[in-house]
């Protein structure tokens, strides 16, 4: 009997180092690769909150270290025009504050081509800092991992 219990024992140890090894072997970046944080923006003007709130966070995020991408589709292109008036709400800075801060910090800042004719933005439209999305770019941000945020 005690032996058949050491075999059980043994081998129900043996069942959950092989479940835990999947989750101890993933990738982790090299000293040379950092982690990226792609932010996704579908909000501009219509939801003030959500669109300052993505924007603070790519800056934080940026601050921290990591490798940043911004992504904005829908309502958000609105806001990357040069001639956007400044999306403001409660205690966050100013849209126009946030993307110039962005600009400085070096976030790649991308507007949706295809919302963009549907806003009949045109690229010689875009403040400065900001570029119109290629696909290429999704995969070039980062060397390292990325983490996703939607807003």
């Amino acid at each position: 009997m005690t032996r058949r219990f050491s075999v059980t024992v043994f081998v129900a140890t043996l069942l959950l180092l092989c479940m835990a090894l999947p989750s101890l072997a993933q990738a982790r970046p090299t000293n040379d690769e950092r982690d990226g944080v792609f932010v996704h923006i579908s909000h501009g003007g219509d939801n003030p909150h959500r669109l300052l709130m993505a924007l603070q966070m790519a800056a934080t995020m940026a601050e921290g270290g990591k490798d940043v991408l911004v992504y904005c589709d829908i309502e958000a292109v609105k806001v990357l025009t040069a001639s956007a008036k400044p999306v403001t709400f409660e205690a966050f800075p100013s849209s126009v504050e946030l993307l110039e801060r962005l600009k400085k910090l070096k976030v790649q800042v991308l507007a949706c081509p295809t919302c963009m004719k549907v806003a009949r933005v045109e690229s010689k439209d875009l403040r400065e800092g900001v570029s119109v999305a290629q696909k290429d770019l999704f995969f070039s941000f980062t060397k390292g991992r990325i983490l996703s945020l939607d807003y």
